[in-house]
Formats: structure tokens, sequence, C-alpha cells
């Protein structure tokens, strides 16, 4: 390895943890978050998640968390992924457009109570922000997971969490630990109840 190399890993090391130090920073926003899901599956509602690319990935990963179990044995919370069925996904691309993919599917499944964490590192995905406003004429409460000073998306949302970063891959790694956060307290006060 070159001492180039070298300095090219520390650097990215280094943005990495200023990022993730900077998290501290929106903690309220993250706790308020957490007290919104618990009061959606307190009320027998579910979490729906969706965003594009490394966000979807993001989206089904939470989910996954949720409906498994993160680090300890307790019933499963109700979390769907909107970005797991190909066939919905494709068809709703090809019948309406692309950025109906999320919508058309808050349309179908969204209820009165749900909460939808809206996942977008830009804050300005299209498809995204018409999942939001479909969901809100569900009635659902929305958390945005977003990056870019919150871009279009921030103002359509009820708690807009804000990765103070404008690289990808940083806020990326921001949005992981916000939602293990929110992960490992949710479900550490389900265990405890």
């Amino acid at each position: 390895m070159t001492e180039k190399e070298r300095d090219s890993i520390k650097q990215i090391v280094k943005e990495s943890s200023e990022v993730i130090s900077s998290i501290n920073q929106i903690s309220y926003d993250i706790s308020k978050s957490i007290k919104m899901l618990q009061e959606c599956l307190g009320a027998n509602r579910k979490i729906i998640l969706f965003g594009n690319g490394g966000s979807a990935a993001d989206a089904q990963h939470i989910a996954a968390e949720f409906i498994g179990r993160f680090n300890k044995e307790r019933p499963s919370i109700p979390a769907i992924a909107l970005t797991t069925d190909s066939s919905i996904i494709t068809s709703i691309g090809n019948d309406y457009s692309f950025d109906s993919i999320f919508s058309r599917q808050c349309e179908g499944l969204v209820n009165d109570g749900d909460v939808v964490i809206a996942i977008s590192t830009s804050g300005n995905s299209k498809n995204v922000l018409e999942g939001i406003k479909m969901a809100k004429k569900k009635n659902a409460k929305i958390i945005g997971l977003l990056g870019n000073g919150g871009g279009i998306i921030a103002p359509s949302t009820d708690i807009p969490i804000i990765v103070n970063s404008s690289s990808t891959p940083r806020i990326q790694e921001g949005h992981r630990l916000i939602s293990h956060i929110i992960c490992e307290v949710i479900e550490k006060n389900v265990v405890e109840n």
C-alpha cells in the first residue's frame, strides 16, 4: 500500500468520524422519532419505509431489524419496506412512472396512524416526496431520514432527521447509526413492557 492510499483511508475515516460525531447534535430529533414510533406501535399500527438505491437497502435493513430482531428476543414489530417487491415496483414504473413507485404503494398499504420513514440522502428524491404526499393523505406521520440540509423533502416531514453532510457515503453511514439507535431503543422498550 502506498503512502497516498494510506492517507486517503485516513481522510475517509476522519470524515466519517466527524459525521458520526455530529449525530449527537440531532439527538432530540432522534428521540422525538422514537417516541412517535412507540406511539404508533402502541396503537397497533405499522412502520413503512422506502428510499432509492442505498437508501432502499437501508429501508430493507431497518424493516428486517424490526420484523426479526435487533439484539434481543421479543415479539415481531410490524414494518414493511416498499423496496422489496420487484414486480410491484416495475409494474408501477411501467404503467405509471418511476415517480409513482412509492405513492401507489402508500395508497394501498398506508393506514391512519402508521409511521413512514422516508429515506433520501439528497433530500430531493421525487418518488420519495410523492410517497410522502400520499402517506400524509392517508393520515400517516412522516419521519425523514435525510442529508444535504434536508432538501425539498424536509418541509413535508413531521420530523426531519438531517445528517450534516453533502457526501452520500457519509450520509448513509450516519443513517445506519441513527436507524440502529432507533431499533435498539424501541426493541429495549418492547422487551421491558
